[in-house]
Order: C-alpha cells, then sequence, then structure tokens
C-alpha cells in the first residue's frame, strides 16, 4: 500500500473532563447522562447530528429486549408523554417515536450538565503508557486534543479502544464473519386497519398469493428476501426493515459505503413487494429513511471477562454485575442470506430468566483509562447476539458512565474500582 508521511503538528486543546463518552447511541448517551449525575465534567462526541444512534438517527422501530436500568425506564416515560394513546397498550409502550426520542435525550442529557459536541470525529488517543488520557477529534474546527480522567468508549465499534491498542475478536471466531447490516426506511399511505405487522423472521402471514417470507425470498432481490413491518406512532407509516447486506465490515469506510448503496438499491424493489403482496399497503410509499446505517457486529474487545452464549442462557447471576435484570433472545440474521440464521432463536428461545453481565466485560484486558458500553463490550459472537439490544446497551452505558465518574473522582482508573460502589448507584 502506498503511504504519506504526515508531519507532526501541534493542535489545541478543546477542553478538559473527567468523563469523556464517545458515540452517542444508547450506551453512549446512558452513559453520558449517568457521568453527569454523578458529578463528573462529562463531554459526549457524537459524529452525526443527534443524540441516539440506530434508535434515533437509524429508525429503529422499537426497544427489543429489556434490563432492569432506571435511565432506560425513564427514557420510556418521557417518550410516550407527549404521545400517550399510541402508548397505552404494554407491549406498545415500546415502540419508538424516534423524533420526540431525538428531544428526550437532549431534555436528559441538559438537565444533568452534560456537554455535547456534535458533527465529529475521535481521530486517534491521547495515551500515557497503558493509560488513555483522552482523545483527538476531528471536525470543522481542524483537529484537537481533548483530555479526560476516564474515556468510554460506546462508538459501536468500539474505535477508541481500537486505537488504544486493545485486544480484540473481529466478528465470529471461527471465521470472522459478522452479521448483515441493514438500513430502515418509513412508508406512508399504508391501510393500518388491515396492515399486516411481522415483527420477526418466525413470524409468517398466509395471504391469497401466498406466505409472506416465501414471497419475500423469491420476488426481492438477494440478499434481501425477509418480510418486518412494525407499527409506527405516525399515523398510516410502517417502519420497514427489510434491507440486507450481507459480508460487510462495518470497521472499513469502503465496505460501509458499498453496503449503504445496495441497501438503498433495494428500497425501491422492496416498496412495489409491498404493493403486489401485502394486505394494506397497496398504496404505501418510501416517505423517509434512516441516516445511519445498522451495523450489528464488529469487534468484540477482550475484557477482565468475557461472557458467553452459555452464561445467558443459563441465566447466570454474577456476584460482579454491572447489567442485570437483561433479556432478550440469540438474534442472529444470517450470515450468508436473508432471514434468520441457522444459530437464531427468535419464538423458540426456552431461556425465559434475566442474566447479569458482569463489570470485567467493560474494563478492557490490557488498556487502562477505558471502558467499554455497547456492542463492542468483551463477549462471544453469540452471546453479542443477544446483549446488542438496545435497551441493554444503555445499561450497560448506565454502569459505566456511574464507573468512571466514581473512578475520576478519586483519581484512579476504573479496573481498580470496586464494583459494590457503582452497584450503589444503580440499585
Amino acid at each position: 500500500m502506498k503511504t504519506y508521511f504526515e508531519q507532526a503538528r501541534e493542535i489545541p486543546v478543546f477542553g478538559e473532563y473527567d468523563v469523556i463518552v464517545a458515540g452517542s447511541g444508547p450506551a453512549g448517551f446512558g452513559a453520558a447522562y449517568a457521568a453527569a449525575k454523578a458529578g463528573a465534567k462529562t463531554l459526549i462526541i457524537e459524529q452525526g447530528s443527534s443524540i441516539g444512534g440506530i434508535s434515533t438517527s437509524g429508525l429503529m422501530s422499537h426497544w427489543v429486549g429489556t434490563a432492569d436500568s432506571k435511565v432506560y425506564r425513564e427514557v420510556l416515560e418521557r417518550e410516550k408523554s407527549d404521545n400517550a394513546a399510541f402508548y397505552e397498550d404494554p407491549y406498545n409502550l415500546r415502540f419508538i417515536d424516534n423524533e420526540r426520542l431525538k428531544s428526550v435525550y437532549l431534555e436528559m442529557l441538559d438537565e444533568v450538565g452534560a456537554e455535547i459536541l456534535f458533527y465529529t470525529f475521535v481521530a486517534d488517543v491521547i495515551k500515557e503508557g497503558e493509560s488513555v488520557k483522552g482523545v483527538i477529534v476531528q471536525n470543522k474546527s481542524g483537529r484537537q486534543a481533548i483530555y479526560s480522567k476516564v474515556v468510554i468508549d460506546c462508538t459501536g465499534d468500539g474505535d477508541v479502544a481500537f486505537m488504544a491498542g486493545a485486544e480484540y475478536v473481529l466478528g465470529r471466531e471461527t471465521d470472522g464473519k459478522m452479521q448483515p447490516a441493514t438500513l430502515m426506511f418509513k412508508v406512508a399511505g399504508v391501510d393500518t386497519e388491515r396492515a399486516v405487522y411481522l415483527g420477526s423472521f418466525e413470524s409468517t402471514y398466509e395471504t391469497e398469493k401466498g406466505e409472506l417470507q416465501a414471497l419475500a425470498k423469491k420476488h426481492l432481490p438477494a440478499p434481501a428476501g425477509h418480510v418486518l413491518l412494525m407499527q409506527n406512532p405516525t399515523p398510516n407509516v410502517v417502519t420497514v426493515n427489510m434491507t440486507n447486506a450481507i459480508d460487510v465490515n462495518g470497521t472499513d469506510a469502503k465496505s460501509i459505503t458499498d453496503a449503504e448503496i445496495l441497501c438503498r438499491k433495494q428500497m425501491s424493489a422492496i416498496e412495489k413487494f409491498l404493493r403486489e403482496f401485502v394486505p394494506g399497503y397497496e398504496n404505501c410509499y418510501i416517505v423517509t429513511s434512516a441516516s445511519l446505517i445498522g451495523v450489528r457486529e464488529t469487534r468484540h474487545f477482550v475484557g477482565k471477562y468475557t461472557i458467553t452464549k452459555d452464561d445467558i442462557y443459563t441465566a447466570r447471576q454474577f456476584s460482579d454485575w454491572a447489567v442485570r435484570g437483561a433479556y432478550f433472545n440469540f438474534d442472529v440474521h444470517s450470515i450468508t442470506g436473508s432471514g434468520l440464521d441457522e444459530t437464531g432463536i427468535q419464538h423458540k428461545f426456552e431461556q425465559k430468566d434475566t442474566y447479569t453481565i458482569p463489570y470485567g466485560c467493560l474494563v478492557p484486558k490490557t488498556v487502562k483509562g477505558l471502558l467499554l458500553a455497547g456492542r463492542c463490550i468483551s463477549g462471544t459472537h453469540m452471546a453479542h447476539s443477544n446483549y446488542r439490544a438496545m435497551p441493554i446497551c444503555l445499561a450497560m452505558g448506565e454502569a459505566a458512565g456511574y464507573a468512571a465518574a466514581l473512578s475520576a473522582a478519586r483519581g484512579i482508573t476504573p479496573d481498580e474500582l470496586p464494583v459494590e460502589d457503582i452497584q450503589k448507584l444503580l440499585v
């Protein structure tokens, strides 16, 4: 590969903080909110223009899975306040009004005094020995340094941890393959009284023209080929989770660009399919699409503990928990095509008890001054298909935020913090 030598240069310092949170998805929001609420001077850095990641910019339709998190419950309660009619049913409580949620996140962060920096990428880390001391960012103002006592990596892909040299596994342990990416979109003009909603790959629906999942495999361009349609708080609008890009590496700019283009090319074919085959969608049309593609899996970092499929399936209760009350299924999207992977379990998921995630999964094994929250924590490919659910990620962020604030206040690194002190704030 041809290279270019970039000369060293002096860059300005944007500021100094107790806690920096990189990435503002549900995990990043939870981390920044908890850290600031605990009294830490906190900055959250986001490459886009809104807080929430996939839950807002990604147009995710609903909160799947759950976790015992005070912050998550507060978000749900506030989100429904302006649209109470849609949330009267307990199940519908967890559908997302993406635009309302953007405001909820901002309101909550403002209340605890967390600072926000949009349109900003983390370009590098500031490191002294084994310890992260801050980040280098790039934005419209140029290149800047930002110092902190603790950094929380909530980028999803673990970009900060990667730059810091933390050990990781990319994708599935056996071959490095990763779950596919999806670009969500919404269609309007739906007759919602007749509309069909299919909420999982294992959901089926018979029509005069055939069963919908089978029709999708036959008529949609591969690797698209499944039907996932979700209710939306806006009248006559339905959220569509049907684009599909396989063999995507979300840590590679060219790969993720190709995935975005592919998914956008599939949208018109999906719109046509809905009109022709799905009851209630005869006059539907695309009204909006996500500004952030949904990348499900990339780096799994090696932490003090690695949570496994068995830990989740046996509902293991760790004494050193950082997240408790976690629950979801093994949502493995097909690695090679559309639909559910052969290793995935949705409706047939038999384990009904909640599990815990130990604090060690949030603490990188070889790098100090850094915490992980979200889908990049220390876990196996199969475990990740469960804990990547947004409520669980938000709960991870909440725990990491409290841990970072306590560590910063005491002048210690997160790996030195007694987990009992974090648990007192979470209970």
